[in-house]
């Protein structure tokens, strides 16, 4: 992950189009479950690296021990 990449790591916390973006949240792709961001265009950011079930990305989301590498 570059500096500046994710929300977490300096990137702009608002979408430059709509100027929105949301809480960190559990998100899900086909990949698998991720910590990420939503605006009003759609996914905004991947926060952390893809979790197996959702309830492993909400436990690292509740004590916010989530990661990228």
């Amino acid at each position: 992950m570059m500096p500046g990449e994710t929300i977490s790591t300096g990137a702009r916390p608002q979408c430059e189009d709509c100027h929105n973006t949301s809480e960190f949240k559990v998100c899900r792709s086909p990949a698998g479950y991720y910590i990420g961001t939503y605006c009003d265009c759609g996914p905004y950011s991947r926060e952390s690296d893809y979790y197996n079930t959702e309830e492993q990305a909400e436990e690292a989301l509740k004590n916010k021990t989530f990661k990228r590498s």
